[in-house]
Formats: C-alpha cells, sequence, structure tokens
C-alpha cells in the first residue's frame, strides 16, 4: 500500500491535470481554465476566534466564485455565505471576538456546524469547477494563507475528502495591491482601485469577501486592459 502523496507528487499530478487542460479542444484564451493554468480563482474569506487554525474557532466563512466573460474580463460570479458554530473545544479568544464584533452564540447568527458549512462552500465551489473545465480551485484571499490555513484546517478536523481547493498554493490579494496600488491594507487598497469600501462593514466574512473579489478582478483586469494578458503567441522562426 502505498502513503500519502507529498507535497511534490501532489504539485505534479496537477501539473499534468493542468498541461491536460492546456491542450485540450478549448483553445478560447479568453476561458477562465485557459488563464490560470487550469485552477480556477475563488475568493475566500474567514472570520475566527484567534490566529490558530487548529486550536481557535472558525466563526464565519464566505466565497465568491469567479469567472470571465467573453473580453476576457474576470467578474464575480455567485456568493455563498455561511455562519460557523465553534468546534467542540474550541479556544475563542476575548481580543479576536472584541475584534469582529461577532458573537459566538448569538441566536440572531443561526451557526451551522463546520462539516454543514463546508459543504455549503465546496458544492457550489466544485460545481463551478466542473462546468468551467478548470481542474482544481486556487484560494484567492487578502493575506490569504490565514483564509487558506482555517479552511483546511477545518476540512480535516470533519474528516471532509473532497476539498476543491490547491492544497498549498493560493492568491494574495495583499502581494498583489502591493504590486499594482502601492497599498496593502483591504481597505486602502479598495480605494485606491476606486472601489467603494464601508468600514462598517468590515470583518463580515461576505463583505470583505466580495470587496477582495473586486479588487482581485480589478488587478488583473488593469494587467489584461494593460496589455499583459493573453500572451503574444510567438511566431515560429521562418528560414
Amino acid at each position: 500500500m502505498s502513503g500519502p502523496s507529498t507535497p511534490e507528487q501532489e504539485n505534479n499530478s496537477i501539473a499534468n491535470q493542468s498541461n491536460n487542460v492546456s491542450s485540450s479542444d478549448n483553445s478560447n484564451s479568453h476561458s477562465i481554465s485557459m488563464r490560470f493554468r487550469g485552477f480556477l480563482p475563488v475568493v475566500i474569506d474567514v472570520e475566527t476566534a484567534g490566529f490558530n487554525s487548529k486550536t481557535d474557532a472558525l466563526l464565519e466563512i464566505a466565497a465568491v466564485i469567479l469567472d470571465m466573460d467573453s473580453d476576457g474580463k474576470l467578474f464575480a460570479k455567485e456568493t455563498v455565505h455561511c455562519n460557523v458554530e465553534p468546534f467542540k473545544g474550541a479556544n475563542l479568544e476575548k481580543s479576536a471576538l472584541e475584534f469582529t464584533g461577532i458573537d459566538p452564540y448569538s441566536p440572531y447568527r443561526d451557526p451551522k456546524p463546520e462539516k454543514f458549512a463546508l459543504e455549503k462552500i465546496f458544492t457550489p465551489i466544485r460545481r463551478a469547477v466542473k462546468d468551467s473545465g478548470c481542474t482544481r480551485a486556487i484560494l484567492v484571499g487578502h493575506n490569504s494563507s490565514f483564509d487558506h490555513g482555517f479552511v483546511f484546517a477545518a476540512a480535516e478536523r470533519t474528516g471532509m475528502k473532497r476539498n476543491p481547493f490547491h492544497p498549498f498554493s493560493s492568491f494574495d490579494t495583499n502581494t498583489l495591491s502591493a504590486l499594482a496600488f502601492g497599498q496593502t491594507v483591504l481597505a486602502k487598497a479598495c480605494s485606491a482601485a476606486k472601489i467603494d469600501f464601508d468600514g462598517h462593514e468590515a470583518h463580515s466574512a461576505k463583505y470583505d469577501t466580495e470587496k477582495t473579489a473586486e479588487l482581485f478582478c480589478a488587478i488583473v483586469n488593469k494587467w489584461h486592459a494593460l496589455g499583459g494578458w493573453p500572451l503574444e503567441e510567438i511566431s515560429p522562426l521562418r528560414g
């Protein structure tokens, strides 16, 4: 019996799948399956009761599924959101709850168990991956390693076998915003990109995810408008 795959093996498998997408019948360079090497970008934001994904509660999760129009412009297609019950034995940092303003046990939240919440988020993502001709979703987030860590820790806790996301890669709008606008804070990056941002709505997973999605689309579309994509095809040398 073979053991679990290493990150290198996983990456090679994904790369092979991506190469198959690139060599498929879908030769439209404005197809989202061609834009990110077979990966479908999905924007994720989580609100939590601390910084440790292994011990601190996941309290909210939201996803924005992206798509691309016939002109090659990225846009937000679908938003999914769920409030989450703290898992049994979860740590709840008082400072984190004060920062987000979330009362984990408020009946008005209608929180769901982690496994239910993840299935609610993952199901439309898996469908979108299939419908788009992509091979896997890739997480987009503002400080994406944080969101990635909490999503994967929750999936591991709940025994979720069909996690649609790439296991270790992600797209970080913090870094992209620094490149595109000289800003790293989400609100300031949105302002620089001329995206409305209401500070009173911030630290809600749904609101932050939708604003992060707008920001990511703005950066990708700006690069497209500047001629950075699609890449120019190199003509074969002629004798």
